[in-house]
């Protein structure tokens, strides 16, 4: 159980201004720190649209500024002492987050703020990644990271290797099998790890699939192979499939699960292929039609966060991720740079009792990048008075 659980979260504001003033020339020189330091939105460097018949040096944004909001941990340390307000309240609930190989990422900051609402985490990590990630936790590399909103350290009551590519043993082909990289590690397929987790605790409330690999995102779909295309599938929105229908015999009615998705499920984001749009599109139906299932036989709730782009390492893979977030920035609704956080603390209300009522739904959390049709930073809007934000 997280360390000093409190009863709930209470957002508050603090204003944090930052310059998103940049050139797009300097693009080459871009460093997003894929590790656990975020870096703010003055370390963007270019713009989001490229012109074809303008020289690029020649295009600016428009500084921008704006307030974070950040989560505050509400005070009082048991259930007896009242809260005050509307607090997400998780104790005594107990979390599987399947994905977790660092500290950087959504998944990290899913298990934080579920942590930080009460919740016993439990972590399934790629077994690949297995032991770099509890050597890093067991030598204090993630403390930093770790720190909740009340000053304790989110506390992983267990990790477990997890390869959510294979159902069963029987699945494990045998090259895979004698790798080296999964040397000393057993029991990590789905069924397995359930099995586990079963014994080890009993039942779960809360499931998240924070899983997505796609071997030739980089290459469009029309030249994609069947192998990389099934693979993608497999990976990114199958993994969610079995991981639902092997953990829901052990969680408890009125839980909730949650995965993440990106707007390529239904928009063109050129440059996000091997058929990750493809998967994610699936991720989103299947969440509908399993939200009907899971519902009606076991009274859990389904829902799937649209998130928008994070500079994470394993987002780094699709190469662009350094433009997709600048892009955010010039054409969002809301002209600000998007935290991890608050993605996390948006799978922390959607599996709290606060969202009793939500599921089958796709939860955009993307500073409002979901809504817009054009890219307001286009060329062909330049005549146009585009609102800005200019507070102080």
């Amino acid at each position: 159980m997280a360390a000093n659980a409190t009863p709930g979260l209470q957002i508050r504001a603090t204003k944090q201004c930052i310059s998103a003033s940049h050139d797009i020339s300097k693009l080459s020189n871009i460093s997003f720190g894929f590790g656990s330091k975020r870096k703010s939105c003055k370390d963007f460097r270019s713009s989001s649209y490229i012109s074809h018949t303008k020289p690029i040096h020649s295009f600016k944004s428009v500084p921008i500024k704006f307030e974070r909001m950040v989560t505050k941990a509400m005070s009082g340390a048991n259930e007896q002492v009242p809260v005050s307000g509307l607090p997400i309240d998780l104790r005594g609930k107990r979390a599987f987050i399947a994905g977790i190989a660092d500290d950087n990422g959504y998944g990290w900051a899913i298990a934080k703020s579920l942590a930080a609402a009460g919740a016993e985490i439990l972590v399934g990590t790629w077994v690949p990644a297995l032991n770099i990630f509890e050597t890093s936790l067991r030598r204090g590399k993630f403390d930093e990271s770790r720190v909740l909103p009340d000053g304790s350290l989110m506390e992983i009551a267990k990790v477990y290797p997890l390869d959510a590519v294979f159902d069963c043993p029987e699945d494990v082909p045998e090259d895979v099998k004698t790798n080296k990289r999964y040397a000393g590690s057993s029991k990590w397929t789905v069924t397995e790890v359930a099995e586990s987790v079963k014994q080890d605790f009993g039942t779960i409330d809360i499931l998240v699939h924070s899983l997505a690999n796609g071997p030739e995102v980089i290459k469009p779909l029309s030249e994609t192979s069947r192998k990389g295309y099934l693979a993608a599938i497999s990976a990114s929105s199958y993994s969610f499939i079995s991981l639902l229908k092997h953990f829901l015999p052990i969680m408890n009615p009125g839980g909730a699960t949650i995965s993440l998705t990106y707007i390529a499920s239904e928009r063109i984001i050129p440059g996000y292929g091997g058929g990750m749009s493809s998967a994610k599109a699936a991720l989103e139906s299947d969440t509908k039609v399993l939200a009907f299932e899971a519902g009606r036989k076991h009274k859990i709730r389904v829902n799937t966060i649209s998130a928008g782009p994070l500079g994470s390492r394993a987002a780094k893979a699709i190469g662009f991720i350094d433009m997709m977030i600048n892009y955010s920035l010039e054409n969002a609704p809301l002209q600000k740079e998007l935290y991890a956080e608050e993605v996390g603390n948006t799978a922390a209300f959607l599996a709290s009792p606060l969202a009793s009522a939500i599921t089958g739904a796709t939860v955009y959390v993307d500073n409002g990048l979901n809504a817009m049709a054009v890219g307001v930073d286009s060329p062909a809007f330049a005549g146009l008075d585009i609102p800005k934000d200019n507070k102080s």
